[in-house]
């Protein structure tokens, strides 16, 4: 008998959800969403903090919902890959505010993958709880896109890790319990060579968060300080030097759920709620504009679909994907542009507003917008991948 056989990493599923037929179980996850998830909650302009929607993924985590994507015997629901398509498109479809799921969707499957037997028993039960927050210590000062320059450094006396250096951009560290993070263990080898993946308790000394207002005036990204922080070398996940291996697999999903068109179809349906408060919608300089976007999302469902069914037959992803993550960004981005610019005076403002007869926050797209070329490998990288990696053309 295996170690999962006889330790409960979760709640125990209600019924084996792979047996369902899509359709039934598209309808089943709806219902539930729809039932449940609060209004005021839906489609907020900003990553929503632990203390505002912690409510609903601890009702998520009694339930056994928290995982879709990890396997039973590991506490999550098993979803196949269908299935787990039709879980987030259901979520997004709803407005279901991003969970903080750096455990869930990033040290989880890592832990599963690399961690030793005793790091899944000690840290898998506390993510699937929601009792332990994880946050991604990756992005540094200077280092940007090129995170292989990083320079928090981590040095091994006796049995633990002495950890100096700081960490930027780090999503909602202030709700946090816990980081990963990638740190320098070997100075003289190359870049890529010389990194390791640790694992760090925020109660430990040595951590300070501080909070970094962004210009709509909200406060989702955190410097974070590591001053002589140890950890225990039994918190090294994979083998020393080789974190970057474990890194990339975190991946993952990312890729193709950064392409969905759920969020640029929201921004339309935004675009023309406006329009018409504003009385421009059927204007033929704007219907003009408003279907070209239109097509823009259309042709996106339609990679869309191209790449889900990849992974709904359980294949790997190609460096092709790189095209949806660009599509999915700067159609988004266009969008964004035209609602800022048809709300008028009202585009300016950074409160919901009264337009017609409804009230907007024209600015909380736009501001979403900016990062979405950014993040997850900027649209810079995203070309250069599908250049060299696709068209095989010369540096």
């Amino acid at each position: 008998m295996s170690s999962t056989d006889t330790f409960r990493y979760g709640v125990p599923q209600e019924r084996d959800w792979n047996a369902m037929s899509d359709e039934e179980f598209r309808a089943f996850v709806r219902e539930d969403f729809e039932t449940h998830y609060p209004q005021e909650l839906r489609f907020p302009p900003r990553r929503l903090r632990w203390s505002e929607n912690r409510d609903w993924h601890l009702r998520m985590a009694a339930k056994g919902w928290i995982a879709p994507a990890w396997p039973a015997e590991y506490g999550g629901m098993g979803l196949s890959p269908s299935k787990l398509l039709i879980f987030f498109e259901e979520q997004e479809r709803v407005g279901i505010a991003r969970f903080q799921d750096h455990g869930i969707l990033m040290v989880g499957p890592v832990l599963m993958r690399y961690g030793t037997e005793e790091q899944k028993r000690r840290y898998l039960p506390g993510i699937l709880s929601c009792e332990n927050i994880w946050c991604q210590g990756y992005s540094e000062p200077d280092s940007g896109s090129d995170l292989a320059s990083l320079r928090t450094r981590a040095v091994l006396e006796g049995d633990h890790f002495r950890i100096d250096g700081q960490k930027i951009w780090t999503t909602l560290a202030h709700d946090a319990t816990h980081m990963f993070a990638l740190v320098r263990t070997d100075p003289a080898a190359k870049p890529q060579q010389g990194i390791s993946f640790l694992l760090l308790d925020f109660t430990d000394p040595g951590v300070r968060v501080r909070p970094i207002r962004d210009i709509g005036g909200y406060e989702e990204f955190c410097e974070v300080f590591l001053d002589g922080v140890r950890t225990h070398r039994s918190n090294l996940v994979g083998e020393l030097n080789k974190g970057w291996t474990v890194a990339k697999s975190l991946l993952g999903f990312e890729r193709i759920f950064l392409g969905s068109p759920k969020m640029p179809e929201y921004g339309l349906q935004m675009l023309e709620t406006v329009a018409r408060a504003r009385g421009v919608f059927d204007d033929p300089v704007f219907q003009d504009r408003f279907v070209q976007l239109q097509l823009d999302v259309a042709h996106l469902g339609d990679i869309y679909g191209h790449y889900a069914s990849i992974v709904g037959r359980g294949e790997p992803l190609g460096p092709d994907v790189s095209l949806l993550k660009i599509w999915a960004s700067e159609t988004g981005q266009r969008i964004a542009d035209l609602i800022v610019e048809t709300a008028g005076p009202f585009g300016g403002m950074n409160v919901h507003a009264p337009v017609g007869g409804t009230t907007i926050h024209a600015l909380a797209p736009y501001y979403k917008a900016r990062v979405m070329t950014i993040y997850g490998g900027s649209s810079e990288i995203q070309r250069n991948i599908l250049a060299r990696q696709v068209l095989d053309l010369p540096a």
